[in-house]
């Protein structure tokens, strides 16, 4: 193989078999070393879900240029950040998912929780890695 043929392979299993080329997003990414699949603001890493939620709240809901402004952000990543959560991305529900799990597996969920999360077995642990 060739230098260009390795780094294209290298690349390829760095980002799960998705072509580094594949995300159409300019201030959105997943965040290097997270569990979660979906996409943060870059070099921010701020979830792209967090600025939806302040947008789309029952009370109190921010304007898009509030949220910019909170933040520290550009207008144009917010608006990017909204227009993927309206998409309705599967890997945001899947990441929702395998934390409803692991809360659940945890005792988190539990009323009488209290502060400290049940230990997991080797076994639980690997069920939830699988989600």
């Amino acid at each position: 193989m060739d230098g260009l043929t390795v780094a294209a392979l290298d690349a390829t299993l760095y980002t799960g078999g998705m072509s580094t080329n594949a995300n159409p997003y300019k201030y959105l990414a997943r965040k290097p070393g997270s569990n979660y699949k979906q996409l943060f603001i870059k070099d921010r890493w701020i979830s792209a879900r967090t600025l939806y939620g302040k947008y789309v709240r029952d009370e109190e809901p921010m304007t898009l240029e509030e949220i910019a402004a909170d933040y520290d952000l550009p207008l144009e990543a917010v608006k990017e950040a909204i227009a993927y959560c309206q998409s309705n991305p599967p890997e945001i529900a899947q990441d929702y998912a395998r934390e409803e799990a692991r809360m659940e597996a945890t005792g988190m969920n539990d009323p009488n929780y209290d502060g400290r999360p049940k230990l997991l077995t080797a076994q639980e642990i690997a069920r939830l890695r699988k989600l």
